[in-house]
């Protein structure tokens, strides 16, 4: 996925972990992005990965503590005055303990605490080393003091113990920063509800009916809401393999489904957070103050067998010819209640005369507040990386052209946000 961050500068921290390496593929990404990074390593960090490393990703010394210069602006308090923002990853035990407390005794912690902008930081470190009550007194001692603490996950570790503390993946700690330099007043913590992918209706226990949407505009869409900051719910039939892990994500199957917990979630945006243990708890929920969203990108099947057969029907019982009964789905977008939020939809076309029109025509018929229009060519045109909207409103339509799904989720972003109903 594409995310420009371009005039973004970033500092880089690595430390003492024996996955120091994954920091190159971190600095990597924001680079691939048209980020400018700057490194700075604990001597403990260099036993690991050399500083030359990073110099040949970022085309920027590397600040360590033998290349400190006071004659230049590579020192631990001129090096973060143009950074927009601090990222070390990974974070040792070590780091994370008198980082809390204030303590600077090398390179990077003197960084750190001349630091004054956002600072995120993935701890990485043995699950007793993760778990210890000063570890875990101190994380959250830095998160009172706003520190993102970008989740450790549970894996076999490096030193053969399983469990808690390895570090998030590369792309995890790329979602996350990128988030902090993206995030908008008009997104952030605003509920959105977003389906995707095509449903599928079942036959018998191995056969369904459905079609050819892969899901991909829908997990874009979720990813560049997140990255604005948005609280999001995606619905989805389909893989979601490279979206952001903080993204609350249901997995259904068919149109009745996809069309229940819709209706759920959105009553929940309406009232509060959007997170599981909202969905699950009986205690009452705060009230939000922003208007939800609800983006249907699903492609819901018209049609669902009448008669769903248990197990699998053998093609000897079936004959040469199978005719099956089939019935109308109830009609999502039609059906729910859209009062207290904005809603767009997404039709896809390939009448080139009249896709349009049937498109502006759902406004009207189905009550939403915007259509983004998509003309296929054919079924090829499924489950490519680009494609092409015209976005749709009572009063205009704009051709947002074609491009890759996420540079066109943001674009999308910017026109639903004109439409204010607040």
């Amino acid at each position: 996925m594409k995310i420009d961050l371009r005039g973004k500068n970033i500092l880089l921290g690595v430390t003492g972990s024996i996955s120091a390496y994954k920091a190159c593929e971190v600095a990597r990404l924001f680079i691939k992005s048209g980020a400018s990074v700057q490194v700075v390593m604990t001597p403990s960090a260099e036993r690991f990965v050399s500083s030359l490393t990073f110099e040949a990703l970022t085309r920027n010394q590397v600040l360590t503590e033998n290349s400190e210069s006071w004659a230049t602006k590579l020192n631990h308090i001129d090096i973060g005055k143009s950074a927009d923002l601090f990222v070390i990853a990974p974070t040792t035990a070590n780091t994370i303990n008198k980082l809390s407390k204030g303590i600077a005794d090398n390179i990077l912690l003197q960084t750190a605490l001349a630091f004054n902008k956002p600072l995120l930081i993935a701890p990485s470190a043995n699950t007793n080393m993760i778990e210890n009550h000063y570890t875990v007194g101190s994380l959250k001692m830095l998160t009172v003091n706003e520190v993102t603490i970008i989740s450790p996950q549970s894996k076999l570790l490096a030193c053969g113990d399983e469990g808690n503390g390895g570090l998030a993946e590369p792309l995890e700690i790329f979602y996350q920063t990128a988030k902090q330099l993206l995030i908008s007043d008009f997104w952030r913590d605003r509920k959105v509800v977003v389906t995707g992918g095509g449903t599928r209706e079942k036959i018998d226990d191995v056969r369904y009916l459905s079609n050819f949407s892969s899901g991909k505009m829908a997990n874009s869409l979720a990813t560049a809401l997140y990255l604005k900051g948005a609280d999001v719910c995606l619905i989805t039939t389909a893989n979601h393999p490279n979206i952001p892990n903080e993204i609350y994500t249901i997995d259904v199957e068919d149109a009745e489904e996809m069309m229940e917990y819709t209706i759920d979630s959105i009553r929940v945006a309406k009232k509060g957070k959007m997170s599981r243990a909202t969905m699950n708890s009986s205690q009452p929920i705060h009230l939000i103050q922003k208007r939800p969203y609800l983006f249907m990108a699903a492609a819901v099947s018209d049609f669902t067998p009448k008669y769903p057969q248990i197990g699998k029907i053998k093609k000897s019982d079936i004959g040469d010819k199978w005719s099956i009964e089939l019935k109308q789905n109830p009609d999502i977008l039609q059906e729910i209640n859209k009062d207290g939020i904005t809603t767009i939809a997404f039709k896809a076309e390939m009448d080139i005369d009249k896709g349009f029109d049937n498109a502006k025509e759902l406004i009207e018929r189905k009550s939403v507040d915007g259509v983004c229009y998509n003309l296929l060519k054919d079924s090829q045109s499924f489950g490519t990386d680009d494609n092409s909207i015209v976005f749709i409103t009572h009063e205009n339509s704009i051709n947002l052209c074609k491009s890759d799904k996420l540079t066109l989720s943001f674009k999308i972003l910017d026109e639903s946000q004109k439409i204010n109903n607040e």
